[in-house]
């Protein structure tokens, strides 16, 4: 009998003749800070202690138990039973499950059968609404046993979708929607503009610092913090000050293509949310937008701005997002910026290929491990 954490997974459930490629993904990613391997219909991971919290945070797992692995042995599986039962609690139930329709007990018949072992060693009754614990049993090509159960991400593994450059400004929305990329497969490469002469020390320390929560969602991440400056002063000198909030991030769009084709990435991922502020009206995100020639992934656009900070604060971004910084894309823009720019007239004022290729060339990339 080895004590193990069981792993299931959700959508992966469902990908038909794609299924082991994303078990296999899955697997991999895990392997990063423990032993695991596939089983039929579940992943088992070697259970120590710390491993728990780090499986909270992989996507792809929908939920994992923890207790013990047995042979296709009744008194072997009402031993664990009782094995996986905390120091205090007055009910319980069973709740069985079985895949292999060759063990001799249904799931009906295991449930009264161990219960009735449970009651006979403990004295406890059975409660079959809300009782304190529950005890899963699963009988497949072999037992599980456990009564420990944590809720884990969902979505798919990180890497099964391709590579993404997400933007990253060192407010609450950007994390969020890198976290939500990483949810659905892709492997995101975090790029954050700086303006050395505008940026404080503690800023280039907050964007680290946020880089490395992430890291926790998907093992290691690159991060690029790209010089802005020459860029942004030359905006500053020929572009109007209506246009220059449209126009600063045109230019990052472009930085963040150049940072893909380096990458093989194959979209770019903003925080976006549909009419937040100035820059985020439908006529000023599809100049924006025009910008780039890869796809633009926007995962908030129909969140609210209580949903998004919810969500900051259950990945653990929140708290570092709020600290003070400086917004590079606020210097020197009109009180009232343009909200619905023109595509033929922006562009007229843009000729920054040069400065954007030189400040990307001198990024710093920073390799963050969880």
């Amino acid at each position: 009998m080895e004590k193990i954490c069981i792993v299931h997974y959700g959508e992966i459930g469902v990908k038909g003749k794609n299924r082991e490629f994303f078990e296999r993904k899955l697997v991999e990613n895990i392997r990063r800070f423990a032993k695991a391997k596939r089983r039929f219909g579940y992943i088992e991971v070697e259970y120590r202690e710390e491993v728990e919290e780090k499986l909270k945070k992989v996507p792809g797992i929908r939920y994992f138990g923890v207790g013990f692995r047995t042979e296709l042995d009744i008194e072997e599986i009402k031993s664990a039973a009782l094995r996986v039962l905390p120091e205090k609690f007055e009910s319980f139930r069973i709740s069985a499950s079985r895949r292999n329709k060759n063990f001799p007990m249904n799931s009906m018949e295991l449930n009264r059968i161990v219960g009735s072992f449970v009651v006979e060693k403990t004295g406890k009754k059975v409660k079959l609404e809300n009782p304190d614990v529950t005890i899963w049993i699963e009988i497949g090509n072999e037992a599980l046993v456990y009564s420990q159960r944590f809720e884990g991400i969902g979505g798919l593994p990180v890497g099964v979708a391709g590579k993404v450059v997400s933007l990253i400004s060192g407010g609450i929305d950007s994390p969020v929607a890198s976290f939500l990329a990483m949810k659905r497969g892709c492997e995101v490469v975090a790029v954050h503009f700086f303006n050395k002469t505008l940026h404080s020390p503690e800023v280039r320390k907050k964007i680290v610092t946020l880089a490395k929560k992430l890291s926790e969602y998907q093992g290691e991440l690159k991060l690029y913090m790209v010089p802005f400056e020459d860029v942004q002063m030359e905006i500053i000198r020929i572009v109007p000050p209506k246009l220059r909030m449209v126009v600063y991030r045109r230019s990052m769009m472009r930085m963040a293509n150049f940072i893909a084709e380096k990458e093989k990435a194959k979209a770019i991922v903003t925080g976006d949310n549909i009419s937040q502020v100035a820059s985020q009206t439908l006529d000023n995100l599809n100049v924006i937008y025009s910008a780039s020639r890869l796809a633009v992934l926007a995962p908030l656009l129909g969140f609210d701005k209580e949903e998004i900070i919810s969500l900051a604060r259950k990945i653990g971004t929140y708290e570092i997002s709020i600290l003070p910084y400086e917004d590079c894309c606020s210097l020197m823009i009109a009180k009232h910026p343009e909200t619905r720019a023109r595509k033929e007239i922006v562009e007229e004022f843009e000729e920054f290929e040069e400065l954007e290729k030189n400040a990307v060339e001198k990024a710093e990339v920073f390799e963050i491990r969880c």
